[in-house]
């Protein structure tokens, strides 16, 4: 047998280099990018705003995407990337049923809170392409969308086990649990109203007990 090791492993390490450098720059200039949408939303995206930004030139960063509306898609993805990593993972290990949907909603109101200063690119998102069809609102619904279905199975699971009503009027309740933070948003955003994020917690917790199941008496006699 050779003393020599397997021509493969050193090679790729130089190989990899190359590619692994151009992944740091599109987290890079795609971090950049996020805090750009963030000011100033999708629409302020340019090649040309975000090659300033990022101390690049424009033919460098429309290397790594190749026009304007790839880069809105591109934060789109990562603004969910980091939402999931933020809001949707940490809230996955809690118990089952109400715990676990009240950390989803605590944790989505205070990733909100946070960005009261910067801006949510999930709202202003909504207002800049609500009406604007094309892959850039699809990639913006299809986010929202997989975030609402994330929520569903959290209420679905909480009345599976018996924590919510089994009458439980599920799209009615994610409706109101997304109005309370776009009231949340408003408030805090615009009005600059002191206690808003206070109120949206109170308002969840009406919501649950009114859903809530009645607890079940062992004790009484069953007829």
């Amino acid at each position: 047998m050779s003393s020599h090791p397997p021509l493969r492993s050193s090679i790729e390490p130089a190989s990899a280099r190359p590619l692994q450098k151009g992944r740091q720059t599109r987290a890079a200039i795609l971090d950049s990018a996020l805090a750009l949408a963030s000011q100033m939303g999708l629409e302020g995206l340019s090649i040309g705003a975000l090659a300033e930004v990022a101390h690049m030139s424009k033919s460098g960063v429309f290397a790594h995407f190749g026009s304007r509306e790839e880069l809105q898609i591109a934060v789109i993805r990562e603004y969910h990337r980091r939402f999931e990593e933020e809001v949707f993972f940490p809230s996955m290990r809690e118990p089952r049923g109400i715990p676990r949907l009240r950390a989803l909603f605590e944790r989505w109101l205070r990733r909100v809170s946070v960005e009261v200063d910067s801006g949510c690119i999930y709202i202003s998102g909504a207002v800049e392409f609500d009406d604007r069809p094309g892959p850039v609102r699809d990639a913006l619904v299809g986010m929202v969308r997989s975030w609402h279905d994330a929520l569903e199975r959290s209420i679905r699971i909480a009345i599976e086990d018996g924590q919510l009503r089994p009458d439980t009027d599920v799209p009615q309740m994610l409706f109101e649990m997304h109005g309370l933070v776009l009231a949340l948003h408003h408030d805090a955003r615009l009005m600059r109203l002191p206690g808003a994020d206070q109120r949206a917690r109170t308002a969840f917790e009406r919501l649950v007990e009114h859903y809530r199941a009645e607890p079940v008496d062992v004790h009484k006699p069953s007829h």
